[in-house]
């Protein structure tokens, strides 16, 4: 057990040493008893926690505040070690409150994970642990229920709170047969779910085994406070030694050993980068440690793929000659088909809320289309030629559609009556964050994607892109964020199995974790939500930790060295720099939590 764990008992023996010193002294007794009696518990148990972490290779500047109360019990001065002892555990305990403040929303995310499932068996629910869940299981979700693994939804319509997972505080409606993620809340009436994993592959778990790693992780910037605190201790132990020997004045080396403690480098990066940690993940975005964070403080340089990250990555209707009833009578026989155009256009016919029918007498041509019957009516929806053959007639003609677009014809009793017009689409945000992302100092934006030229080269200038490359391998997307080094570190934002070599490769991989598993597991950071929005929030939240962090430094430790100064040469007595070091604690640890908000 950690000899520190219980930093309120540590914090209760100086305190309650000062209140009995204060109440003895004020009626003509021994305070200073008292005062010794409140600091030797923290001493005692700050030595013991000095040697283990010695044993264990670690050095820290625990030195100094050890130092500076053995120093005031020695020279008769136990109230400035009192004051010392109460610093030092009221600096432990603040530590601790920050970083719980600060994990707050990861902490949610761990609290969240269920334990249990209801699966169907032979017409019974059997109440199972997750880890006896398997692929092709069918669970039953219960109203208010965390999906405990990621499915489809096996029921006609589900309401998911999303909350959790990406900051949507509205509940989003999914229909049969999407996918749903684990994670995610039953906000509804109660839904079937048939598992597509198991419980350690879902993506709940993924995030959990992440969550669990960037809170016990430690940034470059919290090893090199580390590295200066060694030269700090250095210049302390130095100030004392010479004040003491150039006046004779060992209340004076005492003083500066006291308002010495380093908490600003001992707690301000570790502090505020942990809120930064927590900021991130309340905008829906999982940062996977303390490193990762810093180094999107400093990117410069964005590479994207294009098809499903700054695209739906899933085709849309975007043009069609007809009427919604050759919509909806398309739609209704497209339920029977997993097709993505299929999906594509039962989701086009419901976002205008047609009513769809059951199919009959349904039959698919892989790679053509379905023919059956919807309301006692011949239907054929499939290729244009396809249908031209089975109708008779050329299919009605229709706008130019953008590059690489697909089309598909409806035939209805024999006769051709619409044409329809899929492309994958600009996500709605893609526009607005990569300005917003320039604004916030990225130099220099490529894209890379693995599609033919004329739609990358549309795709490029419509988010204005400095370059666009196509038909890039995945070799060929290493190589490239290989080059753009030269302009400054690089984040790459990618989404599927293919993204995953070149978002290993670069300083800081972000994967969009509603597209794959292989990217989620490769990328440094993982968007739990699918879009782009929150992904110019998070590298701002980086930024903004790591300049406060900074700031907590640099202004803690020049206090700390002002009131040095002033010890060193009698202008602060021992109690008066101890009063001071508290404060300047206290205010470096309530700075450092600025990182939470925006």
């Amino acid at each position: 057990m950690n000899p520190l764990a219980d930093r309120r008992l540590l914090v209760a023996c100086p305190l309650l040493g000062l209140l009995t010193g204060g109440l003895l002294w004020s009626l003509g007794g021994r305070a200073e008893i008292a005062f010794a009696m409140g600091t030797l518990p923290v001493l005692v148990l700050l030595v013991a926690e000095m040697i283990r972490s010695l044993r264990q290779g670690a050095f820290g500047l625990d030195l100094i505040a050890a130092l500076a109360m053995a120093a005031g019990l020695a020279m008769g001065e136990p109230l400035a070690a009192c004051i010392v002892a109460l610093m030092y555990a009221g600096g432990q305990y603040l530590e601790d409150y920050a970083h719980r403040r600060a994990g707050a929303e990861m902490t949610a995310l761990l609290a969240r994970q269920p334990r249990t499932a209801l699966r169907h068996d032979d017409g019974a629910l059997t109440e199972i642990p997750i880890e006896e869940i398997a692929v092709g299981d069918v669970l039953l979700i219960r109203r208010g229920a965390v999906l405990p693994v990621d499915g489809v939804l096996a029921s006609p319509m589900a309401m998911l709170d999303t909350a959790a997972l990406t900051g949507e505080p509205m509940p989003v409606r999914v229909s049969e047969g999407e996918a749903m993620l684990s994670g995610c809340a039953n906000a509804g009436d109660a839904f079937d779910l048939r598992a597509t994993t198991d419980a350690a592959a879902s993506t709940y778990a993924g995030i959990v085994r992440m969550v669990r790693a960037a809170a016990d992780s430690r940034a470059p910037m919290a090893r090199l406070a580390d590295q200066w605190s060694v030269g700090f201790l250095l210049l302390t132990l130095a100030m004392a030694g010479g004040a003491w020997a150039l006046t004779g004045e060992a209340q004076r080396a005492l003083a500066v050993l006291v308002i010495a403690t380093p908490c600003p480098l001992i707690l301000a990066v570790p502090v505020a980068l942990l809120a930064g940690l927590s900021r991130t993940a309340k905008l829906g975005v999982l940062v996977k440690s303390a490193a990762v964070l810093e180094a999107m403080a400093r990117i410069r340089v964005l590479v994207l793929d294009k098809t499903g990250t700054i695209t739906a990555g899933a085709p849309a209707l975007v043009a069609m000659t007809g009427d919604d009833e050759a919509l909806r009578l398309a739609a209704s026989l497209d339920q029977a088909s997993e097709h993505p155009i299929a999906r594509a256009l039962v989701a086009a016919a419901r976002a205008r809320g047609l009513p769809l029918s059951v199919p009959e007498e349904v039959s698919e041509v892989p790679g053509e289309g379905l023919t059956g019957l919807v309301e006692d009516r011949r239907v054929a929806v499939g290729g244009a030629h396809w249908v031209e053959s089975l109708a008779g007639a050329p299919a009605l003609p229709v706008g130019q559609g953008p590059e690489g677009a697909m089309r598909c014809a409806i035939a209805v009793d024999g006769a051709q009556v619409a044409t329809l017009v899929f492309a994958d689409q600009l996500r709605p945000d893609a526009v607005a964050t990569i300005a917003t992302l320039r604004a916030a100092g990225i130099r220099r934006i490529i894209l890379a994607s693995g599609d033919a030229g004329t739609p990358v080269r549309a795709a490029g200038a419509a988010i204005g892109a400095d370059s666009s490359h196509a038909r890039q391998s995945p070799a060929d997307k290493v190589a490239l964020i290989t080059a753009a080094r030269a302009d400054g570190p690089v984040l790459m934002l990618g989404d599927g199995l293919n993204d995953a070599p070149a978002l290993a490769a670069a300083d800081v991989g972000v994967a969009v974790a509603t597209k794959g598993a292989a990217a989620a597991e490769a990328a440094d950071a993982v968007l739990l939500v699918d879009g782009l929005s929150r992904l110019a929030g998070t590298l701002a939240a980086a930024r903004r930790a790591r300049a406060i962090a900074l700031q907590s430094v640099t202004i803690g430790i020049g206090l700390s060295s002002l009131g040095m100064v002033l010890a060193a040469f009698g202008y602060l007595t021992p109690v008066q720099g101890a009063l001071i070091q508290e404060a300047i604690d206290v205010a470096v640890i309530l700075n450092a939590l600025r990182a939470l908000t925006d």
